[in-house]
């Protein structure tokens, strides 16, 4: 009897679990949560996914309008993550609860088995993950816990996820081995910038050296290769061999103090200054091994006899000389309007992005340190962060981590191939996205600069290994040379310094909308090539607003986005958002808050099936003219 009347109890648990709805789960789920401000439509007085005119902030819905996945991010939110209600939302495929303040151990996610990812990055989670933690989970595909503090071993659990694709668990502190990961279909596992030992499982040995960097103790393809033991005789063959070894080193040693003496009662015309104001290249090109040197050059920068140390804005990120730079195997990025870029390969494992500025002369040794130091402290999962800087008089150095897949503008402008092929639609959103979310955390950060970046465009948005944005070069015109400044930066060449020879706290919408416009229709803004003022009558929303009054086509969207189907209004509206940021009349424009506010709420899928009844069926294109009542062309045809 008492059996049965467990069953009959478990029975009556499961039915009212059931027979609550998303909108009191999803309450019940707040009420566990501190600092919820940002979800202050979440009430009971709605729905989070049938009511269209109020749609619940960080609700994802399928298209049947129910509950898929919630996206909290960037909210400050602390609190329990309650799992336990969670598991009454039967739909739930994704959680994102990233850059808030959780913290405490990991939550319970196992019980949420048909998740297929979720993203706890950016958070104070500590404490070390239960080995067993991802048994069970055997849809999830993407696991982000970046940026916390856990502890302990990385849990064996993880190779048993036999959908896994991507595993983010770098900048935490991890310890012991890494698992041997078997996934056939594993394309990302980053473990950087922990305290793990041993050596990388061979499964692994193909990915980026980046992500096992900041890992001493680790070892192995693609890191420097293991330390074997040797025989006891090599042993001593060695030993004898290192004995003269540092015997010829000393003896350099002289000889080198020996020349220096020489050359102190030189004549000064005779010796050559540290750092040569004019060096001719930085970096020479080896023919047999196809890249660039700039520690073989006679004229890198600051070479030789250079008493100048690089100074690091980042106390999480590995410490080197500058020397070390300078020993590197040193790639030419690019040389744009402001200098040159390197990717320079450290022996110690980490690979560095060096960029050389030329536009800098008049900027003071304190000012400038004051400002990259003020610069370093930003952090954001949708910047590049500044890891070091170089001042000389005549030359500064700014060093970040190297990005993975490179600029935005070599993905929309770059020749396409099978392994380069166009953005899709989903994938554009969220650069854009990402954009707007860094865009947005300047200008919060950075009160006193009217306009916070200053030099918005493509090749300044760096894609990382999962396609997020980070934004470059933000926060420079303190430092650039005026004249300068005014040639070349993306904000001088907005209607209102063109008109009124001034900036404002819109300028960087502004640039932000050219942004948005040269993602969608993947046209590059040509005026931002030429010196100076480029007139506004040349740009980018200038094209889209002719095309829009004379004939909508397809020649607006660009032909290489993939993957538009159902999305075709959420496309619309952000090419309208677009406008919006960058209409020449200051008065009209929106300002950062409401354009972040309205991009934000766009979808990759066009929510509402009477909006999308509107256009025709699948395989559709845009094609001949038809007017909405906000004055824009929209139509398509079979």
């Amino acid at each position: 009897m008492a059996s049965w009347s467990l069953i009959f109890t478990l029975l009556f648990v499961c039915f009212a679990i059931s027979d609550a709805s998303e909108t009191d789960v999803l309450l019940k789920f707040k009420d566990s949560l501190a600092n919820d401000a940002a979800l202050s439509n979440w009430n009971a007085s709605t729905n989070p996914c049938s009511d269209n005119k109020v749609r619940w902030i960080g609700v994802l819905c399928t298209k049947d309008r129910t509950v898929m996945g919630l996206q909290l991010e960037n909210m400050s939110l602390t609190g329990l993550v309650d799992v336990d209600t969670l598991m009454a939302l039967p739909d739930l495929r994704t959680l994102s609860f990233s850059n808030n303040s959780f913290d405490g151990p990991m939550p319970n996610l196992k019980q949420l088995s048909s998740l297929r990812s979720f993203f706890l990055s950016y958070n104070r989670f500590s404490g070390e993950i239960p080995d067993d933690a991802f048994l069970g989970m055997g849809s999830l595909k993407k696991i982000y816990l970046q940026q916390n503090s856990f502890s302990g071993k990385i849990p064996t659990s993880l190779t048993k996820v036999l959908k896994l694709l991507e595993l983010r668990l770098d900048s935490n502190q991890l310890e012991g081995k890494i698992p041997n990961f078997q996934q056939k279909g594993l394309q990302l596992v980053n473990v950087s910038n922990n305290s793990l030992r041993g050596s990388v499982p061979k499964s692994l040995s193909k990915m980026d050296l980046s992500f096992f960097s900041g890992n001493k103790a680790l070892c192995g393809e693609p890191l420097l290769a293991c330390k074997t033991k040797k025989p006891t005789m090599l042993v001593i063959i060695i030993a004898i061999v290192a004995i003269f070894v540092i015997l010829a080193a000393i003896v350099s040693a002289i000889v080198v103090v020996l020349l220096r003496l020489r050359k102190k009662h030189q004549p000064s015309k005779m010796r050559r200054t540290p750092c040569s104001t004019n060096p001719k290249k930085v970096a020479s090109y080896d023919a047999t091994k196809q890249n660039y040197n700039w520690g073989s050059a006679e004229t890198s920068p600051c070479s030789k006899g250079q008493n100048g140390k690089l100074v690091f804005v980042r106390d999480d990120r590995e410490k080197f000389e500058l020397q070390d730079l300078l020993r590197a195997s040193a790639e030419v990025l690019g040389s744009g309007t402001f200098g040159s870029s390197y990717k320079a390969a450290l022996f110690s494992g980490p690979v560095m992005v060096v960029k050389r500025f030329k536009l800098m002369n008049n900027v003071g040794k304190e000012d400038f340190q004051e400002h990259m130091r003020r610069l370093g402290r930003l952090q954001h999962p949708n910047l590049s962060s500044l890891v070091a800087f170089y001042y000389r008089k005549d030359e500064k150095l700014l060093v970040s981590e190297f990005v993975q897949n490179g600029s935005l503008a070599s993905q929309l402008h770059g020749k396409r191939t099978p392994e380069m092929p166009g953005l899709d639609w989903p994938t554009r959103l969220r650069i854009i996205k990402g954009v707007a979310k860094g865009l947005i955390y300047l200008y919060n950060e950075l009160p006193s600069l009217t306009v916070p970046h200053g030099h918005l465009k493509s090749s300044n948005v760096l894609l990382n290994e999962s396609f997020d944005p980070l934004l470059a070069d933000y926060g420079l015109i303190p430092i650039v040379n005026k004249d300068q400044a005014e040639q070349y930066m993306v904000a001088y060449k907005s209607p209102e310094y063109e008109q009124y020879n001034r900036t404002t706290k819109k300028t960087d919408v502004w640039s932000f909308g050219i942004l948005i416009l040269e993602v969608l229709t993947g046209k590059f803004p040509e005026n931002y090539l030429k010196q100076g003022k480029s007139g506004t009558k040349s740009n980018l929303a200038s094209w889209v607003n002719s095309v829009i009054r004379e004939e909508w086509t397809g020649e607006v969207f660009d032909k290489d986005m993939k993957d538009t189907k159902h999305g075709e209004g959420e496309m619309l509206k952000m090419l309208k958002a677009g406008l919006q940021c960058c209409e020449e009349d200051i008065e009209k424009r929106w300002d950062i808050d409401e354009a972040v506010e309205r991009i934000l709420e766009l979808r990759e899928r066009d929510d509402d099936e009477d909006y999308y009844s509107s256009y025709a069926s699948e395989g559709d294109i845009y094609s001949s003219r038809a007017m909405t009542e906000d004055g824009f062309s929209f139509s398509v045809h079979t």
